[in-house]
């Protein structure tokens, strides 16, 4: 099997992550690797649940650093061409796009696949739960709750402060009878999260088969049978009503989801959302409450937010 692959790294800013990360994922990338050290400055002065973070990624000093790993194939030149021109096209958007230098080099595959992995480490998050890269060992103490996660190329990992929201509001609402709904599943971390919770029925759906893998792959290293996960649209693979549901995604799509998702919700059921910068916090708020949604809680962690809101 040929072992070179091609790495190219984005040198952008903090503000730009999320934006080129989208970039990457619509090519034929196979894995991403991000290294901010704006956000873990953050985390060094903010403690939280997270317990581990890699003191080197301080020393870049010239921005935030994208890598997006590729087989040299007969479709790179085409996927170079595509990250280079949307980079540069960042400003157009309003976003601020750093040095914008791309650069691309050949990697030998152990190098990206396996080093990454000593990064990652059990996570303590909430109360109770706690995720665990499979791995890894843990002993597990008093009442927690171990979600077994191998992320692959999904995203999920649980150490995001979106993740993390996500999991501490589903720690407080999800009850034994719940029926829960995760939209964009990811890694499946969240649909895990509940199941795991005792929740009556989860269902995950997400419209990338990559990320419908990885979750179900996922489900399989938990041992729950309470949980499924579906490829497709919310509107058109599930049936009924949740009592959660829960979507960790971007703040335009939560906006466009909001009014349809209504009818997904059992009366006085929850929407937990978020993936929201907090600079879109209020147009979310307004856009719930426009939809007749009471916003409960509004949660903030670094630059991110976590609404839950009442139908």
């Amino acid at each position: 099997m040929d072992k070179e692959w091609m790495e190219v790294t984005i040198v952008t800013s903090s503000e730009a992550v999320e934006a080129v990360s989208g970039i990457l994922y619509n090519t034929g990338v196979k894995g991403v690797s991000i290294e901010d050290p704006e956000d873990i400055e953050f985390k060094k002065k903010n403690p939280g649940d997270w317990d581990y973070f890699d003191e080197t990624l301080l020393v870049v000093k010239e921005g935030a650093i994208v890598k997006g790993y590729y087989k040299k194939d007969e479709h790179f030149d085409e996927y170079l061409k595509y990250i280079k021109d949307s980079v540069n096209n960042l400003d157009e958007f309003g976003i601020e796009k750093g040095k914008g230098l791309i650069t691309a080099s050949k990697v030998n595959e152990e190098d990206w696949e396996n080093n990454w992995k000593k990064y990652y480490k059990p996570t303590k998050i909430g109360d109770r739960i706690v995720v665990k890269p499979i791995w890894e060992n843990y002993e597990v103490k008093d009442e927690e709750i171990i979600v077994e996660l191998d992320p692959g190329m999904a995203f999920g990992t649980g150490t995001h402060e979106t993740t993390r929201m996500c999991i501490k509001a589903l720690e407080k609402y999800v009850k034994p009878e719940s029926t829960v709904f995760d939209i964009g599943t990811g890694s499946g971390i969240l649909a895990i999260t509940a199941a795991k919770l005792k929740a009556k029925e989860v269902i995950g759906v997400d419209l990338d088969p990559v990320a419908v893998n990885s979750a179900s792959e996922n489900v399989k290293y938990n041992n729950i049978n309470n949980i499924k996960i579906l490829h497709g649209d919310l509107m058109e693979v599930i049936e009924g009503k949740a009592d959660i549901v829960v979507a960790n995604i971007i703040a335009d799509v939560i906006i466009f989801l909001v009014d349809g998702v209504k009818d997904f919700i059992a009366e006085g059921g929850r929407f937990i959302s978020s993936g929201i910068i907090l600079d879109r916090k209020n147009d979310v708020v307004k856009k719930l409450e426009e939809s007749g949604f009471v916003v409960e809680e509004v949660n903030v962690d670094g630059e991110w937010v976590c609404i839950v809101a009442r139908l």
